[in-house]
């Protein structure tokens, strides 16, 4: 099997870039297999994510990345690249609802999500069993309703040990109901993911569904975002629909946002995996 990478990039929008790029790569004697580019007219910038093959023998790894360095400087260019056969290293956090924990991992299972998940982190230790299940082990971290600063602030460290100490490269908040500290949101920026029972930004915070019945929508929906310090605004990966109507009660409505959520939240993390998000300031790209 050749080795396969992932270069994602972003830089000032001007004219040459995916000449220069493209370039680079025939003459280090790669082939493109797919690419996408997006240029923002708003906010000038330029992104890019090119798959590609190493098909030179003679051209190592640390050689594509030290010559490209050369190449992203002279556009100012922030870029990472990245083994397309690598499975990152995951840790899934969850409460007490767990059908976005049980999606991830029949689809990690089935080998529908390519990941290594190391480890299910848990304030309740209702899903311990289904994590044994799947032989990925089960952390209990309990914090107690009405917990002071400094009992969050030792739960929280104890997160980020087990987070640290498997390396994850991508945390997923699978229905996990606390609020991160804005030091934890600081520790785990640019790779955490959350999934909102709400298409966000309408109905935020507790029962959703349940504010989205008192108002007759006719349409709910999922949305899986980047955590941040800000509930809940953090910038937006993915997001869907269904429709619903008046004769609905509220327990119906969760029943079906909970399945637009795993699939949402599912998405997600798969985007993830390919490397196909970049962050636009609040926003992002999404080559999908």
């Amino acid at each position: 099997m050749r080795p396969e990478f992932i270069l994602t990039l972003s830089c000032p929008d001007q004219r040459g870039i995916v000449h220069s790029v493209s370039g680079f790569l025939t003459n280090h004697g790669c082939n493109i297999i797919d690419s996408a580019q997006f240029g923002d007219a708003h906010s000038q910038l330029f992104f890019m994510r090119v798959h590609f093959s190493q098909e030179d023998d003679s051209v190592s790894e640390q050689m594509l990345r030290d010559e490209f360095a050369q190449v992203a400087q002279s556009w100012s260019m922030e870029w990472q690249l990245h083994d397309a056969h690598h499975k990152p290293r995951v840790v899934l956090m969850v409460s007490k609802i767990g059908h976005c924990l049980n999606d991830l991992l029949f689809r990690y299972k089935s080998g529908l999500l390519p990941v290594e998940i190391k480890a299910i982190i848990s304030n309740h230790t209702d899903f311990y069993q289904l994590a044994a299940s799947y032989n990925i082990p089960f952390h209990h971290l309990p914090l107690t309703a009405g917990a002071s600063a400094e009992q969050k602030h030792q739960q929280e460290q104890k997160v980020l040990d087990v987070i640290n100490g498997n390396q994850a490269e991508l945390v997923v908040l699978a229905r996990y109901m606390q609020i991160l500290s804005n030091s934890m949101c600081q520790a785990l920026s640019g790779r955490a993911i959350n999934i909102h029972h709400s298409f966000l930004p309408s109905f935020k915070g507790a029962k959703p569904y349940y504010q989205a019945h008192d108002r007759g929508v006719k349409l709910i929906g999922a949305t899986a975002h980047f955590v941040t310090g800000d509930l809940d605004e953090g910038p937006i990966i993915e997001q869907d629909v269904e429709r619903v109507d008046h004769a609905m009660d509220p327990e119906k409505l969760t029943a079906i946002g909970r399945d637009v959520e795993c699939v949402v939240l599912a998405r997600a993390v798969n985007y993830f995996v390919e490397h196909r998000i970049l962050l636009n300031g609040h926003k992002t790209v999404v080559f999908n």
